[in-house]
């Protein structure tokens, strides 16, 4: 009898441990469920930020393009462009003052921009070799911007219709050798280049 009464007892306490353990595997099924759901929500609403991000870089990269276009189409027609005007104008030793007879060659200059208003000017400046690379190039382009100055004051020329750079004393035209080299190193070319007609 005793023996009964024990293996009732561990039989119930199986049952109860049984009923216990159903209990938490269900609750950790629950929790795994849950944090499933929460994650598969959380990337859900990544995806739809990133579309929304897809389309706007989309819209942008529409944007640029059509930019893009339309700046290539302004620029066609520049191969129908050809030199239509060149001058040179001097200046003293270290310096970007336009003298008197520089002057007289802008004019010249400016009024053949006036009668094509569609032309555009190369201005590049250039020094004799006195003087380190770094000094030279910015004299060179003081020389050119002055000579933009110029035309910009005088004739109105837009600032879009001049493209100024600085050679510094990299490309001569005289050899130091030469009579006067270095004065005619000292200067700044101007090339106006027009549609051809």
């Amino acid at each position: 009898m005793r023996s009964l009464l024990v293996s009732v007892v561990i039989l119930s306490l199986l049952l109860i441990g049984c009923g216990a353990s159903k209990d938490y595997v269900a609750q950790q099924i629950q929790q795994s469920e849950a944090k499933q759901s929460a994650q598969i929500s959380s990337l859900s609403d990544k995806t739809d930020a990133n579309a929304q991000q897809v389309a706007k870089l989309q819209t942008l990269a529409n944007e640029i393009s059509a930019k893009a276009d339309k700046a290539i189409n302004k620029a066609k027609g520049f191969e129908n462009y050809q030199i239509i005007w060149q001058g040179e104008i001097n200046f003293d030793f270290d310096s970007y003052t336009v003298n008197p007879t520089a002057e007289q060659i802008l004019m010249e200059c400016g009024q053949k921009m006036e009668a094509n208003p569609s032309s555009v000017i190369e201005i590049a400046g250039n020094t004799d070799r006195v003087g380190s690379a770094k000094y030279n190039y910015m004299l060179g382009m003081e020389r050119a911007d002055a000579a933009k100055r110029f035309l910009s004051t005088k004739f109105g020329v837009s600032l879009y219709r001049m493209f100024v750079i600085s050679y510094g004393k990299d490309k001569p035209v005289a050899a130091p050798g030469e009579t006067k080299s270095a004065s005619k190193n000292r200067r700044v070319t101007l090339t106006v280049w027009g549609e051809l007609q």
